[in-house]
């Protein structure tokens, strides 16, 4: 049996990936596959892909594609959530701003660099014709907790995180949703690292029919709605809602959709040049 090792961010988006698991799925492929939540989100993940931590990755769209960019021996393999993600932009409930206009030129709460809350920070910067250089200010908190102190606290201004998973946050009083900003792509991709993909191409395809066959049906599955609202703290009437927005995918990213999440990166200045699709994927 071989060991792999994925992480994703411990989001009701990964529940798939859990329910295969209970149900022995890889095991029953003589895999060993060992789920690894990274709190601190898709710039902890593109560090762990770097330094062999783990082979496989859920991890942002564009936080990938920027990390492959900037050297990271990983590609993408498969789409994994086909829809954008909706990112809320939450201030602390005692603070004074009161809309997204108001954050102009204040200080963002984001994971670490090159993660999605820093990346997205520029999108909706750019959405509310911000200057990119002298409006963005930026506070590293690490983690969802991190922002919740930075943010009490008055150290950060605003923290912009999937706003289904910050719900709980908001309906108990601790952060305040001011707006949203979807981001303009397919949010959720896998990548696994290059090297060992080479050494383990059917490894890694039957990990990928596994999960497509999961997400495939996971909509339909008995009592979906009240497994996740339970497992994640979410109120029933979000959990429908999320899911009645979100697609899973079981095809790899189109050359469309990769020329757009590199254009608006090349736009904003987070990337410096744009790799051909071939660099930046790989068909299984």
């Amino acid at each position: 049996m071989i060991n792999v090792n994925i992480g994703g961010v411990p989001e009701h988006f990964n529940l798939p990936w859990y329910i295969a698991l209970k149900n022995g799925d890889f095991k029953n492929q003589n895999i060993n596959l060992r789920w690894h939540d990274y709190f601190g989100g898709t710039g902890e993940m593109c560090e762990g892909l770097r330094t062999n931590q783990i082979d496989l990755a859920v991890i942002l769209t564009e936080g990938i594609v920027t990390d492959i960019i900037a050297g990271n021996p990983a590609t993408i393999v498969q789409t994994f959530v086909e829809t954008p993600l909706n990112w809320g932009i939450h201030v602390a409930e005692q603070s004074k701003y009161k809309s997204v206009n108001e954050l102009k030129g204040q200080k963002a709460a984001i994971s670490r660099y090159g993660s999605g809350s820093h990346l997205m920070a520029y999108i909706n910067a750019q959405n509310h014709n911000w200057n990119l250089e002298s409006d963005l200010k930026f506070e590293v908190i690490k983690d969802l907790d991190g922002a919740v102190e930075s943010l009490t606290n008055g150290e950060s201004d605003y923290f912009m995180w999937e706003k289904y998973t910050t719900k709980p946050l908001v309906d108990s009083g601790v952060f305040r949703n001011i707006g949203n900003c979807p981001s303009p792509w397919p949010c959720f991709v896998i990548a696994v690292r290059t090297k060992f993909l080479e050494e383990n191409r059917n490894i890694v395809t039957s990990i990928l029919e596994i999960i497509n066959g999961v997400t495939m049906q996971f909509k339909s599955l008995p009592n979906i709605e009240q497994l996740i609202a339970s497992r994640y703290q979410q109120k029933l009437e979000d959990v429908k809602a999320w899911l009645a927005q979100t697609e899973w995918s079981q095809e790899l990213i189109s050359q469309t959709e990769l020329n757009e999440v590199q254009n608006q990166l090349l736009a904003l200045n987070i990337i410096t040049e744009q790799k051909a699709y071939n660099d930046l994927t790989t068909k299984i």
